[in-house]
């Protein structure tokens, strides 16, 4: 069965670039599914995709976070990343990872603060 995990720090400061790890366990990146998304949810909000990166490298953002927003994946370690920059207070939520076929990481916990 696959499993997704996130990991990456817990609390970055404002104007710093965070980054997230989703690692993929139980099946490949390159060929389990199309589609690796990133997710976050604010304190109090509904859920908010990001972005993804299909395969072959191709990556899809949400409009309001191009700009600021990267995915990457190291199909060698069969793992891919999401970098934000700039951050602000705005950007704490609990990051999840996905793939199309409904499996999800537990989600990780960013607060960005000084």
């Amino acid at each position: 069965q696959v499993q997704l995990q996130e990991s990456g720090p817990g609390l970055v400061k404002p104007s710093q670039t965070l980054s997230l790890t989703c690692t993929v366990a139980g099946g490949s990146i390159t060929t389990n599914s199309y589609y690796w998304s990133w997710i976050r949810q604010p304190p109090g909000k509904g859920l908010e995709w990001m972005g993804a990166i299909a395969n072959g490298d191709r990556t899809y953002y949400s409009p309001s976070q191009r700009g600021r927003t990267s995915i990457s994946r190291d199909t060698s370690k069969n793992q891919f990343t999401l970098q934000l920059s700039s951050v602000t207070p705005e950007d704490t939520a609990v990051y999840y990872c996905a793939d199309d076929l409904g499996h999800w990481g537990q989600g990780t916990r960013v607060t960005v603060s000084e």
